[in-house]
């Protein structure tokens, strides 16, 4: 059953009143398909006109909402053969970053990415995304081995921020951060970055310093949450729709500030209404990109990358 966010209620009424016509019809045998099809219309027309004048908050509740394609369900719908690489060689396998090779359209890559989970059971094994120290030195392992092999590095950020718990920060949280974030901008092959739901803080910066940073239309990427950031300034979560629009955190505004090279368009009414579209439109997008960077050498990277991000905010 569809989740509709608080702003999508006139869409759900609609949604409820064609769903109640159908079983009606079902049961009368009486014909209501000109009636059914005028609401679907009229349900598509709310959905598109909303979704054409979001905010920046309405975005941020777009990109967290629960039936938004994870990590699996993009690799399910784009990577073929794909098999994953587990741990960091030093103390465990962190399960909310995951990675491994497969092929990507006919390409070898290694896909590195944040899950979330999608039901209870899953969200709790996979810590709600929030990387670990090994999960992150994990990323560095797989970087390492695609960088070896000249093997592109494909990553899929979807995370609230790395886990900010007492365990992690013995085993060095920062450290691990910051290591994985010289490793993607140390890469001799191409990186493409990809910002698919939430991109918080240096846990998605730890596999979002790329060659390519592309974000979907709906996702967010910051430093802090709009909640947080609420809580510094105001005292009170509650100006967190003021907080999502001071920060500038949408793909419009990273687009141009230069934060992010490319938008990913979703299917009206976000990625969580049609995975198989978004996760098409994605696919396509890297597809592109890798295609663009093949012909640079190594060194040419790296000066291009270097170049990237010394301009950001100049």
């Amino acid at each position: 059953m569809m989740v509709y966010l608080d702003f999508e209620k006139p869409v759900a009424a609609l949604e409820a009143r064609i769903l109640e016509l159908q079983d009606a019809a079902r049961e009368s045998d009486v014909d209501a398909g000109a009636e059914i099809a005028k609401l679907r219309a009229k349900a598509d027309k709310q959905l598109k006109d909303t979704y054409a004048n979001l905010t920046a908050w309405q975005k941020t509740q777009v990109a967290r909402h629960p039936e938004r394609p994870h990590f699996k369900h993009y690799i399910e719908a784009m990577v073929e053969d794909f098999m994953p690489l587990a741990g960091d060689r030093a103390f465990g396998d962190d399960q909310a970053i995951i990675g491994g090779l497969g092929r990507l359209n006919g390409r070898r890559v290694m896909v590195i990415g944040h899950e979330k989970g999608d039901d209870t059971q899953s969200r709790l094994r996979h810590n709600f995304g929030m990387g670990k120290p090994e999960g992150y030195r994990k990323a560095i392992r797989l970087m390492e081995l695609a960088d070896r092999f000249g093997i592109p590095v494909v990553s899929l950020v979807d995370t609230s921020g790395a886990f900010p718990g007492i365990q992690a920060e013995e085993r060095g949280q920062a450290e691990a951060i910051a290591r994985s974030t010289e490793k993607c901008l140390e890469l001799g092959v191409p990186m493409i970055a990809c910002i698919v739901g939430e991109g918080g803080s240096g846990g998605a910066v730890a596999l979002a310093a790329a060659d390519r940073i592309l974000m979907f239309q709906y996702a967010v990427y910051s430093v802090i949450s709009p909640e947080g950031c609420a809580s510094i300034l105001w005292r009170t979560g509650d100006k967190a729709a003021d907080a999502a629009q001071a920060m500038k955190m949408t793909a419009d505004d990273l687009k141009t500030l230069r934060i992010i090279d490319r938008i990913v368009p979703e299917p009206v009414g976000g990625a969580h209404r049609d995975h198989a579209v978004a996760a098409a439109a994605l696919a396509t997008a890297i597809d592109e990109e890798l295609d663009a960077l093949s012909g640079f050498s190594s060194k040419e990277l790296l000066q291009q990358r270097r170049a990237k991000f010394l301009s950001m905010g100049a």
